[in-house]
């Protein structure tokens, strides 16, 4: 008897996958995974890249306006907060009919210090995508290498 190991979480022979198997695979009831805040209110999803000059947020927040969104830094506390009241009115002979919806998020990240130059951060929001550009100080930018003297 030798021990295999298998990467698919199946009990079953790699390669043989069944509808069971892929039903029970799935966190289905898992609703910690998705984008749900602990008040049950959406979070939009969140990109972070680095690159040698800055680093790039960015908040996918489809249907939004420019001015939905609040970004304010707090010591080296920064957050993206946004909401959005609709409100419709229709009124007929017998009835009024009154529907209204409320969307807020918010979402803070802790910048390091003495990493990112403050005064320089960049926000646009175009296409349903804000897009933050906080650049990095001169001390935090990538140097090029630099060849040390053998004595």
């Amino acid at each position: 008897m030798s021990i295999v190991k298998r990467n698919n979480g199946s009990l079953l022979p790699a390669g043989t996958r069944t509808l069971f198997d892929d039903f029970f695979s799935r966190e289905l009831f898992n609703w910690g995974n998705t984008n749900f805040s602990s008040t049950l209110t959406t979070v939009p999803s969140v990109n972070i890249k680095e690159n040698d000059h800055s680093f790039e947020v960015e908040v996918a927040a489809p249907g939004m306006q420019k001015d939905d969104f609040r970004i304010t830094l707090d010591g080296n506390l920064l957050t993206i907060s946004s909401s959005r009241k609709n409100e419709t009115e229709e009124s007929k002979e017998h009835y009024t009919r009154r529907e209204f919806s409320y969307q807020s998020f918010q979402r803070s990240f802790e910048l390091a210090k003495d990493v990112v130059d403050e005064e320089h951060i960049e926000a646009k929001y175009e296409n349903g995508v804000l897009k933050l550009i906080i650049p990095k100080t001169e001390k935090a930018k990538k140097q090029a290498p630099r060849l040390i003297e053998i004595k």
